[in-house]
């Protein structure tokens, strides 16, 4: 429909004679501005220009047809009577004005970088792990072009989409294989359909666990087509109680990290050793799901209990899976490494293709592996890690300096550097806590709420934490030149503020 024959004035004529139905003003209707009236506003105008026609477009009639509907269950307005409070103003400004701010709502549901200042370094609603300098270098360069994702250059014949990362993953595992899909929850289903569809999986009954977004593991078995033989208790399980499970109709033996809880106190579970062991007495896959995919000891930052994926295929692992996108520091995605005997059908399974990553992860996860090649090297390079060393000297310093600059803005009331812990996130280790320093500040003028949420919508976006009536701006998990950031959105907001 062209814009300029839009009708606003719909018939409002009873459908017979002597019927006196309840309808709307029809002044109001037919006051109602054209979609190519609204275009022509001040604002609008400028919106077009930035977000183009369509979008502009699109809002106006979206905004408009609320009005209609809003008019049509409105009682008639009498001639003696002034309209209610309650009802939409319906002059050009207003309406106008009320698009624009439904085209900002719109802009702000966009993805767009945010300042993670919440203390929890893999957020998973701030997407996880940043990426290093170099993965995302790689992104841009096959992202411009071509690239040799399924060509071996070489021999000019087509080759696997998995050779540019499989190396790297057995080198720093010490696998035979490594496949790599779209998650680690991608990677269960997969293995799982691939080793054991119609056929049990033995499981300890504690290691059954629940990941994010209320995914269970017995509900990822069954989407594999594996059939779940729980075995111990919740709190005990015994190298016995697997032996005892195996049968005819077991296909593997799977043992799960359960990083995102812990059980304490009268528990027992069998070593991956001894599972190993009792594997290739009955010639069964060991698989191992470490969850959050360490390829270095974590014990270095404070968290002794991060089982590696190396540590894991030298104990007898056949199967190991994780993610990419935690503790690895890379891209999303889902990592298997094994022995070759195992992964083989893993690779020709029919999902495969399903939960096969495309050309942007794979360059980034190549960089990000490159970069483990040398330890230190990964410190510096992979900004979880790089967070992580941290010290806490130097967070003390930041912290104490940026408050000081935020105490002399208008829009803050107190600002002060306070200690405080920060946790790692991404469902791994949530009873392991790591010591930091935040800016703790208390607003003046607007509420804590109100800060938070201009904070959250300003460009770039600015997430922190509320705690005892401060939000708390958490520096374990704000990169040092965001420090500027963080100073530059307060004293804009203080500009605004002094505006109104």
């Amino acid at each position: 429909m062209d814009e300029r024959t839009d009708q606003t004035h719909e018939s409002l004529q009873p459908s017979r004679p002597g019927a006196t139905p309840q309808t709307p003003d029809e002044s109001a209707l037919r006051k109602l501005p054209s979609v190519d009236r609204l275009l022509g506003a001040p604002v609008l105008h400028q919106l077009v220009q930035r977000l183009g026609h369509n979008e502009v477009v699109g809002a106006i009639r979206e905004v408009l047809g609320e009005l209609r509907a809003a008019l049509r269950h409105s009682t008639p307005a009498c001639e003696h009577r002034p309209h209610s409070s309650s009802q939409p103003a319906l002059d050009e400004h207003s309406i106008a004005a009320r698009i624009a701010e439904r085209l900002a709502q719109h802009e702000q549901r966009r993805l767009r970088p945010v300042v993670n200042a919440t203390g929890i370094l893999l957020h998973t609603g701030l997407g996880r792990a940043p990426l290093s300098a170099p993965a995302i270098e790689a992104i841009g360069q096959v992202a411009r072009g071509y690239a040799n994702v399924e060509l071996d250059l070489p021999s000019g014949r087509r080759g696997s989409r998995l050779d540019t990362v499989a190396p790297a993953l057995c080198r720093l595992c010490g696998a035979e294989a490594a496949i790599v899909v779209n998650n680690n929850a991608g990677a269960t289903l997969l293995v799982l359909a691939a080793l054991a569809s119609g056929r049990e999986v033995i499981v300890s009954r504690g290691e059954l666990i629940e990941i994010g977004g209320s995914f269970r593991l017995p509900d990822v078995m069954a989407a594999g087509g594996a059939l779940l033989r729980e075995v111990g208790t919740t709190n005990k399980t015994r190298i016995d109680d697997y032996r005892q499970a195996i049968g005819d109709h077991t296909a593997a033996l799977m043992q799960v990290h359960t990083s995102n809880y812990k059980i304490v106190g009268f528990t027992a579970t069998p070593s991956l050793p001894d599972l190993a062991r009792l594997a290739r007495q009955f010639d069964l896959p060991l698989i191992h799901d470490i969850g959050s995919g360490a390829l270095i000891d974590f014990g270095t930052f404070g968290f002794p209990h991060e089982p590696q994926a190396a540590t894991s295929i030298r104990q007898g692992a056949d199967v190991v899976l994780f993610s990419g996108d935690k503790l690895l520091g890379g891209p999303q995605c889902g990592v298997i490494v094994g022995r070759r005997h195992w992964l083989e059908p893993v690779a020709r399974h029919p999902l495969m293709r399903a939960l096969r990553v495309d050309k942007l992860t794979l360059a980034a996860l190549d960089a990000t592996l490159e970069a483990y090649r040398n330890p230190d090297r990964a410190r510096r390079e992979i900004p979880l890690l790089a967070l992580l060393s941290t010290s806490i000297e130097s967070l003390r310093d930041r912290a104490e300096r940026l408050a000081h600059r935020l105490a002399a803005i208008e829009i803050v009331d107190r600002a002060e550097a306070v200690e405080s812990v920060a946790y790692l996130g991404g469902g791994s280790v949530p009873t392991e806590e790591l010591p930091t320093w935040c800016v703790a500040v208390a607003p003046r003028g607007v509420s804590l709420e109100q800060l938070g949420h201009r904070l959250r919508t300003g460009h770039p976006a600015i997430v922190g934490r509320v705690q005892q009536d401060r939000l708390l701006l958490d520096l374990r998990t704000v990169f040092e030149e965001q420090d500027e950031i963080i100073y530059q959105a307060f004293a804009q907001l203080a500009g605004k503020q002094k505006a109104k």
